[in-house]
């Protein structure tokens, strides 16, 4: 007589679930969430934004162009210029007309907040913001 063995069990084999669907899912979701993020460039410099009563939220996409207490342009962490203002905004609004955001230090010089907006406009920008801190009271 030979053996026969029953077709249904598996002796000392183990029954696991086979991940890697869950795992594709997972990437197609993180590909989906990266994609549809709006990315906020910030200035990379801590200002001391003056206070307003009129302060209101902007857009989340904006330009945002930070004027230090010494007087520097900074865009992205790095130091711009005055001269560098106009061939920024004007690379930006290539790609999409997007409000231009002043972050003026408090102590900030006026005649170098006038100059970076006259910057901005002849770039072409038709909307540039001062950045203020809403006031508190």
């Amino acid at each position: 007589m030979g053996r026969f063995r029953d077709s249904g069990a598996d002796d000392g084999a183990e029954v696991g679930i086979d991940m890697s669907p869950m795992i594709d899912c997972v990437f197609i979701l993180l590909i989906f969430f990266i994609v549809t993020t709006t990315f906020v460039e910030e200035t990379g410099v801590q200002v001391d934004k003056p206070q307003a009563a009129s302060s209101v939220r902007l857009e989340k996409t904006s330009i945002l162009v930070a004027l230090t207490a010494k007087g520097e342009v900074v865009y992205g962490g790095r130091e711009i210029g005055i001269s560098g203002v106009q061939p920024l905004v004007k690379r930006m609004l290539q790609k999409e007309d997007v409000p231009v955001i002043v972050q003026a230090d408090a102590a900030a010089p006026s005649g170098l907040l006038v100059r970076i907006i006259d910057e901005a406009k002849l770039a072409g920008a038709t909307k540039v913001s001062l950045a203020t801190a809403a006031k508190k009271g």
